[in-house]
């Protein structure tokens, strides 16, 4: 059987069920990096005409085969048994601080957020939302930390330029008697 390149990329990504590198698709369809994009839009545009519930999706340097946003409530009903418990506001303060800040060790997160973090960062690991990414050449060699790609999913974004900008924060420095500075790493 001989396929035309979009079926090829179609049954590769839906094979992976996972994002897969643009450097890989391209090595493994015999295609330059330039082609595999005119061949990712040329799919995603079949199917937008054809009204389909699929598209491919770009993240960072690799695509992965994704449902339309129109079907998802309809998904989540069919994973419901096996959905997991929203995060906490603990988690999602210390992965916003990851987010803003990466790479990031544990005791900047805590001293961002003011209070231990170990609970919402092992979560946050558990979740696939943040991983380790090497180590701080510092005394003690602390891990760094970063998001993943299943974060960029998470929240709909295709890179971290997708963030919103932070709101800056104000402190009342009579209440407080001090600036609040975050740490430099």
């Amino acid at each position: 059987m001989n396929f035309d390149a979009c079926s090829l990329l179609e049954s590769l990504l839906f094979a992976a069920g996972d994002s897969v590198s643009a450097e890989q698709l391209a090595e493994i369809m015999e295609i330059s990096e330039e082609q595999l994009s005119d061949v990712v839009s040329e799919l995603n545009a079949d199917y937008e005409a054809r009204g389909r519930a699929l598209h491919v999706l770009f993240l960072e340097d690799s695509y992965q085969l994704c449902t339309v946003e129109a079907a998802f409530p309809y998904i989540q009903k069919l994973k419901e048994p096996r959905r997991k418990q929203n995060l906490s506001p603990a988690a999602l303060e210390t992965l916003a601080v990851v987010a803003y800040h990466q790479p990031v060790t544990r005791s900047s997160i805590e001293f961002i957020r003011g209070v231990n973090s170990d609970g919402p960062v092992n979560r946050l690991i558990e979740r696939g939302l943040i991983e380790e990414n090497g180590r701080l050449d510092a005394p003690g060699r602390p891990i760094l930390y970063v998001t993943t790609q299943e974060f960029l999913r998470a929240f709909g974004l295709s890179s971290l330029s997708g963030l919103p900008d932070p709101v800056p924060l104000r402190i009342n420095e009579e209440e407080n008697g001090q600036d609040m500075d975050t740490p430099e790493e």
